[in-house]
């Protein structure tokens, strides 16, 4: 089991906060319990206007690497500015992310196929988000096409099968677990990775129903998981799960 630690993301009110105020103590700090909590990843993502985006992330990074050895996951929706965010790395960690929108895939295989960095993957492509567990294994079929061509192993891909919104698409839980299980049936040392917390959004009990969602995607499959590994109930019911299956 994989986990990829949220916290320092910009899209977080608090976090959003300390980035403005450049507040490194609150930065530091969030990357030192995350540690402790057992991520493997620290996800950075710094979600700010695309002027300072680049230099934000460094100054997240620098604090990160400072507070802790463990391995930074690079986050934008901007391949070039993850490609420029690993300069800034010490050591290989996770890509976060690409799809095969445009030429995402191409531009960022291309940086780290020769590297030990692993790589988290979208499912959707230039049509948007595929609406079927079929046309989601579609676009994971191309993907693979590309991982062979750029002699990527698939132990170093994190699939996103895309977790959606129960509240807005009640057939998604399904779909997704159907995704998962087949994607570990044709790969089985594939990594297959979302944000919990995206299920439950918009609903009462999140907490309850993320957990819920989570046995769930780990009995599919899931063996990467990005989310707040602070919440200790969550945390728990992950490391039960995986004990008993």
């Amino acid at each position: 089991m994989i986990i990829i630690g949220e916290k320092i993301n910009g899209a977080i009110p608090s976090t959003a906060k300390a980035i403005a105020a450049k507040d490194a103590e609150f930065i530091k700090n969030l990357a030192i319990k995350q540690a402790e909590a057992g991520a493997d990843f620290i996800d950075v993502c710094a979600s700010v206007d695309d002027a300072i985006e680049l230099e934000t992330m460094k100054w997240l990074i620098d604090i990160v690497q400072d507070a802790t050895d463990v391995p930074i996951a690079v986050d934008s929706p901007n391949v070039y500015t993850c490609i420029e965010s690993m300069k800034y790395c010490n050591k290989p960690g996770l890509f976060n992310s690409v799809s095969l929108e445009g030429d995402k895939v191409d531009v960022a295989f291309k940086v780290i196929a020769d590297t030990k960095w692993e790589c988290v993957a979208l499912l959707n492509s230039d049509k948007g988000i595929p609406k079927t567990a079929k046309d989601r294994l579609d676009v994971f079929a191309d993907l693979m096409v590309k991982c062979k061509e750029y002699k990527i192993d698939p132990s170093r891909m994190h699939i996103d099968p895309l977790i959606e919104m129960l509240c807005t698409s009640e057939e998604g839980i399904s779909m997704v677990t159907e995704v998962i299980g087949e994607i570990k049936s044709q790969y089985p040392t594939i990594h297959v990775t979302g944000a919990v917390s995206n299920i439950s959004f918009n609903l009462p009990a999140r907490k309850i129903v993320n957990q819920a969602f989570a046995v769930l995607a780990m009995n599919a499959g899931m063996d990467s998981f990005i989310l707040d590994p602070l919440n200790q109930d969550l945390m728990g019911m992950l490391f039960a799960t995986e004990a008993l299956l």
